[in-house]
């Protein structure tokens, strides 16, 4: 096995980047031999240290060409109005493979925030949820930590009721693009801690505008 071309942004850790390759973890190493999650755990640490990994790991071996591999894909992406979904490969099966690509990937990115991306990716390891609930994933990974990813739940029931009230349109259910920016800068302004004074939860409010105003615009 390889790892591939990736994009994985972990700014303001462990960003998304390191959120799918803990979904990754955790959406295959359950199809993995139980006697094999002890060694995964173990490969994280070595390589968020920076330690030489000895080859093979969990019967499979790492290698820098990718000629003649079966090329697989995932993602992470936001639907409009249904908030994070993950892409999981669909044309292969390899779950050991996979599992072993994320925490490799992971030992790529920067040295200052791997330990943050590696804690994500220990999350995953033996997931027993439900597979196809991404927002018991997404919470799971993050321990709710993330005001970026742990947005309010009624986001995900009503997400236009929700937008609408967090921006504070009572009884206008159409409100057009210049209400809407305007509306969005005014309790932007309002929830920044400068003007505010409160720091507590000032991270969440405005992730949550940010959010409300990109469900009405679309």
């Amino acid at each position: 096995m390889a790892v591939g071309r990736t994009i994985l942004p972990v700014d303001d850790v462990p960003g998304f980047g390191g959120l799918l390759l803990g979904a990754v973890v955790a959406r295959y190493s359950r199809a993995l031999d139980p006697d094999l999650l002890d060694e995964l755990y173990a490969l994280s640490v070595q390589i968020e240290r920076g330690q030489r990994i000895a080859q093979p790991r969990l019967r499979h071996r790492l290698q820098q060409d990718r000629i003649g591999l079966t090329r697989s894909c995932h993602r992470l992406h936001r639907e409009k109005g249904l908030g994070l979904k993950f892409q999981f490969e669909t044309r292969n099966e390899a779950p050991a493979q996979y599992v072993l690509a994320a925490v490799y990937a992971a030992g790529e990115v920067p040295y200052d925030k791997r330990s943050a991306v590696m804690s994500c990716i220990r999350l995953g390891i033996g997931w027993q949820g439900p597979i196809d609930s991404h927002d018991q994933l997404i919470s799971h990974l993050t321990k709710n930590g993330n005001s970026q990813f742990a947005l309010s739940a009624s986001s995900h029931n009503n997400p236009l009721d929700w937008a609408l009230e967090v921006l504070g349109f009572d009884g206008d259910r159409d409100p057009d693009t210049d209400a809407i920016q305007k509306q969005f800068r005014l309790k932007l302004r309002n929830a920044h801690p400068d003007i505010s004074g409160e720091d507590e939860g000032a991270a969440q409010r405005i992730a949550e505008l940010s959010e409300a105003r990109r469900i009405l615009l679309g």
